[in-house]
């Protein structure tokens, strides 16, 4: 039986670097945000190259909830599904959720508005997801009739090992040393707007230290998202 782990995570968080640690397990199989493309299509947005991931991807989000439902690529055990949760618009239908394992990776939302600011200008909350992860999630306690897991990038960052192999533990599979560290470069796997989003993932060999804690400057996006970031920050996994 196909483990499908579908992880949520809002934009500038250590999504990418969880995508390397599960794709190198040998029985894993990984995609990279598969509704970019259909989110892109029904809102008109304009991001960094757009055109390229609407050529990419399907538009329909209905095709692509049968492939994250269907077998994963070359048969592996576990099939991990990296998703930007502000790609779920409203209309988009969510009962294959049902059929995966859901896991809620977040960050400090001051941290995440700055480090979107350094690749696009003027987030806003609806950018970096944090109200939808609350509603995915809100909806996934009502569905299993208790918190799925959440886990926050700064407890990773910290102690790598012990957040895996508890997280792996809920999500009964495994862990595998080689969730620890992986090879540098890009990955055939990584969506075509790795040139512009991925450079730091793609120098990395493993989960680097966190950053040294600092007085955040004051920013309207990130405080509207914080009651978000505290109602899950609350139920995480601890090491």
């Amino acid at each position: 039986m196909t483990v499908r782990i579908a992880m949520w995570s809002g934009p500038r968080n250590i999504s990418t670097a969880m995508m390397r640690s599960f794709g190198n397990r040998p029985d894993c199989a990984v995609i990279d945000e598969p509704f970019y493309a259909a989110y892109l299509a029904a809102t008109g947005l304009d991001h960094p190259m757009r055109a390229d991931v609407l050529a990419a991807q399907p538009h329909d989000p209905d095709q692509v909830a049968t492939t994250l439902v269907g077998d994963a690529p070359g048969g592996a055990a576990v099939f991990y599904q990296k998703h930007m949760t502000h790609h779920m618009l409203q209309h988009f239908d969510l009962g294959w959720m049902a059929q995966c394992r859901n896991v809620f990776l977040i960050r400090h939302p001051a941290r995440v508005v700055a480090s979107y600011r350094r690749k696009r200008t003027a987030p806003t909350l609806a950018d970096i997801g944090f109200a939808r992860q609350a509603d995915l999630f809100a909806r996934e306690c009502d569905r299993l009739g208790a918190p799925p897991p959440v886990i926050d990038a700064d407890d990773v960052l910290e102690n790598p090992r012990a957040l895996l192999e508890i997280l792996c533990d809920v999500l009964q599979i495994p862990f595998s040393e080689r969730m620890l560290t992986w090879p540098p470069g890009r990955r055939d796997t990584d969506g075509v707007w790795a040139p512009h989003w991925y450079e730091a993932v793609e120098r990395s060999t493993g989960f680097q230290a966190p950053e040294a804690r600092q007085q955040e400057n004051h920013n309207t996006v990130a405080e509207a998202a914080m009651p978000y970031y505290l109602s899950m920050y609350a139920k995480r996994l601890q090491g």
